[in-house]
């Protein structure tokens, strides 16, 4: 493949062939409804998506509903989340979320961006995770694998994640962005590592201008 010239050319060339590679790519934290979702994701800054997979069926047993984690005792919260660090501050924000959503939102997790950055613990990243995996509304999660591919892909020059979401998002369809989020993020997972990215198996090489030039590719 001939490299594309311009970001928008990479851009969709990208979506091409990660949606070949991926085409079956899905979000790694489990849950079974958008309030176990927004929890996971809150609770996955800074550890990983493994960890929190290994505490939640707990926590949900435990508190299955807004409500009931809203009127949870912090310490029991703290005990049961502690593995996935920072845990104080993790329970006071999933507590505060679930309290605003009781007190807001019926008990009901909102769809709309601005309603969700509203909630304790809740930033466009997760709110973005949670509009696009469980709701299907357009959504794009800029997270620390779509900040790096993104860089290396050329598709922004930007570092700040936000700006990073609206230049990949004026690119790429709205439909696309869930997806092309959690593509990328596998992508990041498996081959384009941070140290030691692995050009010479990477689906994207041929249209990637940092391809081979990255400081331990592989």
């Amino acid at each position: 493949m001939a490299r594309p010239r311009g970001a928008k050319a990479r851009a969709d060339a990208v979506v091409e062939l990660l949606r070949a590679e991926y085409p079956d790519v899905k979000c790694a934290l489990n849950h079974e409804n958008a309030y176990e979702l927004l929890v996971a994701t809150i609770l996955s800054a800074q550890t990983t998506d493994e960890r929190v997979n290994m505490v939640t069926p707990t926590l949900f047993a435990k508190y299955p509903t807004a409500a009931d984690l809203a009127a949870a005792d912090a310490d029991e919260v703290e005990s049961i989340i502690q593995s996935t660090g920072f845990f104080r501050s993790k329970a006071k924000n999933i507590m505060g979320m679930a309290q605003g959503v009781v007190a807001r939102f019926d008990g009901e997790i909102p769809v709309a961006i601005d309603d969700l950055v509203s909630l304790p613990g809740v930033g466009r990243k997760t709110a973005n995770v949670v509009r696009s995996v469980w709701f299907h509304e357009p959504g794009l999660p800029v997270d620390t694998h779509v900040t790096r591919l993104s860089a290396r892909l050329r598709l922004t020059a930007e570092s700040d994640p936000v700006r990073i979401e609206h230049d990949l998002g004026a690119m790429v369809a709205p439909a696309e962005w869930g997806d092309l989020s959690l593509r990328l993020i596998e992508h990041g997972r498996r081959v384009c590592d941070a140290r030691r990215p692995r050009c010479s198996a990477c689906v994207l090489a041929a249209v990637c201008p940092s391809a081979g030039k990255v400081a331990g590719a592989v």
